[in-house]
């Protein structure tokens, strides 16, 4: 539940009714810079929207603390469970996920209720010196990730390169690089720019040829489902971008359609501009050197969850069809 504190809230706050004192949000996150920056880029944008004052709730979860592969574990949606727990218990009002690293099945009491401005979705190489590019590495050199789509799509590239698994932080992944125990690393874009790891990047890869996860570059907040229509759901919505979430929503029905999970070799990437966007799709067998591919110019109503269901289908229709389910592990689809 909120917590209230004296300061009164604008006259103006979206919901309707007059609210005598200003709640205080408890927004729940992971403990790591990446994650709380983000959660304080989220927590910045409601006061700035409301007046209404957010805190961070740091939680800790089960992949912050054990060791394994994160594709072992079940992927990067280890990090949402013990933050969806926390939120349902009542220890928080809300809760930021990096969209990519949450499953797709609902998740019962919850809700997405904004998307914010979506961060570049691209993947990047980073080497040990500025410029590094994927190309210019020596055969045999060691690429971490722990990605199996990105192991796929740098494998297709330079079958040629040793691909080991790597786990840590954004700046323990990126000292490991300083240390040599890797030649280079693939990460995400966005996480870089939001901590200010902006010099760490080396090769940009170009999204129609390097589809990434889906949702990547987005953040989703989600609240419980009976506070989604109240105070703290009407807070929220405020900071909601809807091409952001119309393209994020759409990818995740894709991902959904194809019972594949975040950590399934497949890349699926909408961007565009207005109501004009551009899809690639991609699903790589395990060791990049088969592929099944479907594209799409799309020019619709995407904010419809209708549309965006009626488009999931044809796609993965066109993949299933085209043999993803032979080359990668899909347990099947509810088309």
């Amino acid at each position: 539940m909120l917590r209230e504190q004296a300061p009164r809230l604008p006259a103006g706050a979206r919901g309707g009714g007059a609210v005598t004192q200003a709640p205080i949000l408890r927004l729940g996150t992971r403990a790591s810079l990446l994650a709380t920056t983000q959660s304080q880029h989220v927590a910045d944008a409601i006061t700035t929207a409301t007046g209404i004052p957010v805190e961070l709730v740091e939680i800790t979860t089960d992949g912050d603390v054990l060791t394994g592969s994160l594709a072992q574990m079940g992927g990067t949606g280890v990090f949402a469970t013990a933050l969806r727990e926390a939120l349902v218990r009542g220890d928080c009002d809300l809760v930021v996920h990096s969209m990519k690293d949450l499953p797709t099945a609902p998740y019962p009491g919850l809700e997405i209720a904004a998307v914010p401005p979506r961060a570049p979705q691209r993947d990047v190489l980073c080497g040990p010196e500025a410029g590094t590019t994927l190309d210019a590495l020596p055969a045999g050199a060691v690429v971490g990730t722990g990605s199996p789509r990105r192991v796929a799509q740098v494998r297709r590239r330079r079958p040629d390169l040793q691909v080991r698994d790597i786990r840590g932080n954004v700046d323990t992944r990126l000292r490991k690089v300083r240390d040599g125990e890797y030649d280079a690393i693939v990460l995400a874009e966005a996480g870089l720019r939001r901590i200010g790891r902006d010099a760490a990047i080396g090769e940009v890869f170009a999204l129609d040829a390097w589809p990434t996860s889906a949702g990547q570059g987005a953040l989703a907040v989600e609240v419980r489902t009976a506070d989604l229509d109240g105070p703290i759901g009407r807070a929220v919505r405020l900071i909601d971008d809807a091409a952001s979430a119309s393209r994020a929503l759409l990818e995740r029905a894709v991902l959904r359609r194809l019972e594949a999970g975040c950590a399934a070799p497949v890349g699926i990437t909408v961007t565009g501009l207005g109501t004009e966007s551009a899809f690639v799709a991609e699903v790589y067998a395990p060791d990049g050197a088969r592929t099944v591919r479907a594209v799409r110019s799309l020019e619709a109503d995407l904010a419809s969850p209708a549309e965006r269901e009626r488009i999931a289908a044809d796609v993965v229709a066109e993949l299933l069809d085209g043999g993803a389910a032979d080359i990668a592990d899909l347990p099947g689809t509810s088309r």
